[in-house]
């Protein structure tokens, strides 16, 4: 743990409380330096929390001290050409970007330390526009969602990533119909979030794919159907996909960030009209493996960031569905563990482990 100075926020930004956070597989490959991109040290990850506004900078009219948020990696300026599109939920400036460890006025970081050698200050960089490992952190004001100060903090976090992520990938990227077939390749929070997607939208059959057997109780709990030990299986996996579904699922999900995973995936789907929705992040990334000409047996691929949700303008509407009841999500069933912010090594070799969907850290 560091003694870190937190500066006031700047133009468009806001000073956060962080109330809860948890550590997701995105932080877990920063940590070990497995992504070349995000090697920007000293640092403060973590982007899965909620927490409460302390201060507002210059020029932030939609928040206030005492607003209860949830911090998101890909903001919503709500005024460029790809925020009025109803086409994508990426904005011009506030997009997730993982070479980005600044703030986007002034090109600065509002995180320094005292060098112990030197007694100078010196930066600490900023991760995933959030940086939420921290009792205050300052997020630009796009990248903070207000919601509604009666939904349970304990839970909301998840909103930041895991859970909006999945649902919002199978609702809005893939749009799940009632009575479809689904395969989620990946049985983590991601996955898992996917199928509880799947299974609100009224999927007839949903088969999750995992080398971790140990998973499964937890899929069942969120609705798989069917499961796949693709270690045990004895042949690919896509063939098993198909001979169960009579040629193969209408959607398939690939949430490991595995490039053979991702061919699987794709293949997985039925031909003519099967469609393959990329979630994981890879953290060596490769050229794709797949052939030009088994796209005109028409399948479809399409990426998806964030579930396709845009944050500011449509997360609040779901948390308030989810306290009326219109919308049940389970998102207790995502939290594995709860323990103080001081144990956050401990929740990491618990994630590394495959123990853990989600650790509630509470600061």
């Amino acid at each position: 743990m560091e003694q870190v100075e937190v500066a006031p926020p700047g133009r468009l930004e806001v000073r956060v409380k962080v109330i809860f956070t948890s550590i997701c597989h995105t932080d877990l490959s920063a940590w070990k330096g497995e992504n070349e991109m995000q090697r920007k040290f000293p640092r403060i990850l973590g982007h899965e929390a909620v927490g409460v506004v302390e201060s507002v900078g210059e020029g932030v009219e939609d928040l206030v001290p005492g607003d209860h948020v949830v911090p998101i990696f890909t903001g919503e300026c709500r005024e460029c050409v790809y925020c009025k599109s109803d086409k994508t939920n990426l904005c011009r400036t506030y997009r997730v970007n993982p070479l980005k460890s600044t703030m986007v006025s002034d090109d600065g970081t509002r995180f320094s330390v005292v060098d112990r050698s030197s007694g100078e200050l010196r930066p600490v960089y900023h991760f995933l526009n959030t940086s939420t490992f921290t009792e205050y952190t300052v997020l630009d004001a796009a990248c903070a969602v207000q919601i509604n100060p009666k939904a349970p903090m304990e839970k909301m976090y998840l909103l930041s990533c895991g859970i909006s992520t999945g649902v919002g990938a199978a609702w809005n990227t893939a749009n799940i119909s009632k009575g479809s077939t689904v395969a989620v390749f990946g049985l983590g929070a991601v996955g898992l979030a996917v199928a509880e997607g799947a299974r609100l939208r009224g999927a007839a059959r949903i088969i999750g794919v995992d080398i971790n057997p140990e998973k499964f109780s937890k899929g069942k709990e969120m609705g798989v159907t069917d499961f796949i030990n693709s270690k045990a299986c004895g042949k690919p996996v896509h063939e098993v996909i198909r001979e169960m579904t009579d040629g193969g699922v209408e959607y398939s999900f690939e949430c490991t960030g595995i490039n053979y995973v991702l061919r699987e995936a794709f293949v997985s789907t039925h031909d003519g009209w099967g469609l393959t929705v990329v979630l994981g992040i890879h953290a060596t990334p490769k050229m794709m493996p797949l052939h030009p000409m088994e796209l005109f047996d028409g399948r479809r691929i399409t990426g998806c960031v964030f579930g396709d949700f845009k944050g500011k303008s449509q997360l609040p509407e779901l948390v308030d569905k989810c306290i009326n009841g219109e919308v049940n999500i389970n998102f207790d069933g995502f939290i594995t563990h709860k323990m103080p912010f001081s144990d956050i090594n401990k929740a990491f070799q618990l994630l590394e482990e495959g123990k853990s969907l989600r650790c509630l850290l509470n600061l």
